[in-house]
């Protein structure tokens, strides 16, 4: 998958994806990234309520953001989340 390959080339401050993703789904690419760069943030987005929910139990630390979302939703999101000093 081409994210984890960037991730193993650069760092990166935050990892956006969708939990519900055909192959490789957003919590193990999360899994993935956390092993190369554990002070990686993320932030999932789905339409999927439940699986929302499961993420907030599986991920500490990750925020998820619900679709249908407006893109200012979005930045704020990410925003709020760089701003947070890492662990």
């Amino acid at each position: 998958m081409a994210a984890l390959n960037a991730i193993h080339e650069r760092p990166f401050d935050l990892l956006i994806a969708d939990i519900v993703m055909p192959g490789i789904d957003g919590i193990e690419v999360s899994r993935q990234a956390n092993k190369v760069n554990a002070d990686l943030r993320v932030l999932f987005i789905t339409g999927f309520a439940a699986v929302a929910m499961s993420a907030r139990e599986e991920m500490g630390d990750a925020k998820v953001l619900s679709k249908p979302f407006h893109l200012r939703d979005l930045v704020d999101h990410v925003e709020a989340i760089l701003e947070q000093e890492v662990a």
